[in-house]
């Protein structure tokens, strides 16, 4: 993905969030594509996955593409341990920009899980891109500068049958992007959510049905939700990239009835994946 407009131009991108990213979530789908679209900025990355090797591959496919240095770390953000992991890494790093992608989900009933599954998606994209905010955006405003992206969904403006408890997770995400937004807006901090539709990830093409109906969303690249959400951040506060998603989400929250903007996410979840949802695969 060319860095040709983000944030302007690559060196006004560079001074605002280098020299240092982290991206959580990054070994492939929309955090590889955003590892790729910082390093192409000329800006070195923290990339957290829990897969290694293909965090590797990424690391040696940035050095020769970009000539930006990818530091892989292997961490499952689940686990509470994984918070202080990626403190200690990033020690002696001038860090300025965090992009939390990382999420889970498990599709289907909410009573078809037990509670330790949901428990995983508080945890995983609740959580996590909580404590890496605060402590992030603590140094950020220290030295006033930075940028800050926690990715939400479409499904966070309204109830989603099936992915009941991720849809709320990601409703978390975008209240609490809105709110540091404000909070931290004058001082050199910029903080965005963005919202986008179904992506053409490698774990949402494994669920997929390959049906879709009128109401259904256009699936988007990865690489055009990495680039629209970069664009976006010192910009606004809240992004949904792609224009047909835009309309869609506009009908839903204010021009339909919100039960029937439910029973309609339910139809559209229920159009998109296949009956036996993949259990640990983000939608975005």
């Amino acid at each position: 993905m060319s860095s040709r407009s983000i944030g302007a131009t690559s060196d006004r991108f560079v001074h605002s969030y280098g020299p240092w990213a982290v991206v959580a979530g990054a070994s492939d789908g929309l955090g590889a594509a955003f590892v790729r679209a910082v390093a192409g900025c000329g800006i070195d990355v923290v990339a957290v996955a829990r897969r290694g090797s293909l965090l590797e591959a990424l690391k040696e496919e940035c050095a020769e593409r970009f000539r930006r240095t990818v530091v892989p770390l292997v961490a499952d953000l689940a686990e509470p341990e994984s918070f202080s992991r990626i403190i200690e890494a990033t020690g002696g790093m001038d860090v300025g920009l965090l992009i939390y992608n990382a999420a889970f989900v498990n599709g289907g009933s909410f009573l078809d899980h037990q509670v330790e599954l949901h428990r995983r998606i508080v945890d995983v994209n609740c959580i996590r891109p909580m404590e890496l905010a605060h402590h992030f955006a603590g140094l950020m405003k220290a030295k006033g500068r930075g940028g800050i992206v926690l990715m939400s969904s479409l499904t966070s403006f309204i109830g989603s049958p099936y992915i009941s408890a991720y849809g709320a997770s990601k409703a978390f995400n975008m209240i609490l992007a809105e709110g540091l937004w404000y909070e931290l807006r004058r001082s050199g901090v910029d903080v965005l959510a963005s919202c986008p539709g179904a992506i053409t990830t490698p774990d949402f093409i494994a669920g997929y049905s390959g049906k879709a109906s009128f109401i259904s969303p256009p699936l988007s690249t990865p690489e055009e939700v990495a680039f629209a959400t970069l664009e976006a951040l010192g910009r606004k506060s809240i992004v949904i990239p792609g224009r047909m998603n835009s309309i869609l989400s506009f009908i839903m929250r204010h021009l339909l009835p919100r039960r029937t903007g439910v029973r309609f996410m339910g139809k559209t979840v229920h159009d998109l994946t296949s009956e036996e949802s993949p259990t640990d695969a983000p939608l975005s």
